[in-house]
């Protein structure tokens, strides 16, 4: 493996082991929190959005092309605007490890958007690669204790816009590569962000003064915190390192880390307890990471 292909699989395990923590400590915001769904996309809008802005000062100047601008408002909608919204929104009416189960269909999505747009083919072991990891990861959540609530706490609705989750991420992963190889990331994120802003200002606008943002406690700051420096303007930074070097269905393949960042947490905690099943669960997610990564690209 070489260096530009390794660093695109740390970039890809750093972004969803972040999102995996996210998972958690996003229940607390939605259901403890005091802050809309719409609300917070604009609060990491904002933050995110300002800190890939100050980032640009220092990094080298870049300019979006007039063909490529109508692309990035796209991208701002499928990889920024709706995933984090279906996002926010589904959280706080899903079992956080329940979302965890729906989300593995995203490398399958992509898997074939891949196909469809980009001419990646479907070879035997890639297809093999997802159906490995995808049989693991589910085999170890069926022996997992579910966080927060349990399968009780989720809702059909709740089911649905993870779905809607994973299928415009895994558009985004599948169709967005060619502008991920022509700017930076934070060319990109500082555009993408500012587009997705300006998106959710018809929306919040009449939400902000029934926000009592006094009342928030104080431990769903810290956990704002960290959704906004980690989950977004890290996570959003390292994608596209990630975009650049390895191919969509194996980034999406890194998706299947957030379950089992999940449930360590709970093991961590006392929530779960680690067995032999559960190792050998992780271990099929990741033979199946390294089956795909083994596949032929595309000449």
């Amino acid at each position: 493996m070489n260096k530009q292909i390794a660093i695109g699989h740390l970039a890809c395990a750093a972004t969803y082991t972040i999102f995996g923590i996210n998972i958690v400590l996003c229940r607390d915001i939605a259901t403890d929190g005091g802050l809309s769904p719409m609300v917070l996309f604009t609060m990491r809008a904002v933050v995110a959005g300002s800190l890939f802005w100050l980032a640009s000062l220092i990094a080298p100047r870049e300019r979006i092309s007039k063909p490529d601008l109508l692309r990035v408002a796209g991208a701002a909608v499928l990889g920024i605007f709706l995933p984090q919204l279906t996002f926010l929104y589904a959280i706080s009416m899903t079992a956080p490890v329940d979302l965890s189960v729906i989300n593995t269909i995203t490398p399958i999505i992509t898997m074939f958007a891949a196909a469809i747009f980009l001419k990646e083919p479907i070879t035997f072991k890639k297809a093999g690669g997802v159906a490995v990891s995808f049989a693991g990861i589910v085999w170890l959540i069926l022996q997992s204790v579910a966080i927060g609530g349990g399968a009780s706490a989720t809702r059909p609705l709740g089911v649905l816009l993870c779905i809607a989750n994973s299928t415009v991420f895994a558009l985004y992963l599948s169709t967005c590569r060619p502008l991920t190889a022509r700017y930076s990331s934070i060319t990109l994120m500082k555009w993408m962000f500012l587009i997705s802003f300006f998106l959710s200002l018809p929306f919040t606008l009449p939400q902000l003064p029934a926000t009592d943002f006094a009342a928030v406690p104080v431990k769903v700051w810290w956990e704002v915190g960290f959704l906004i420096f980690f989950a977004t303007f890290i996570a959003y930074f390292l994608i596209p390192v990630g975009q650049q070097r390895i191919r969509p269905t194996l980034v999406s393949m890194y998706g299947y880390l957030q379950p089992i960042i999940a449930i360590f947490i709970a093991i961590s905690t006392g929530m779960d307890t680690l067995t032999v099943t559960k190792l050998a669960a992780a271990l099929m997610v990741f033979a199946g990471v390294w089956l795909v990564n083994q596949s032929r690209a595309a000449a």
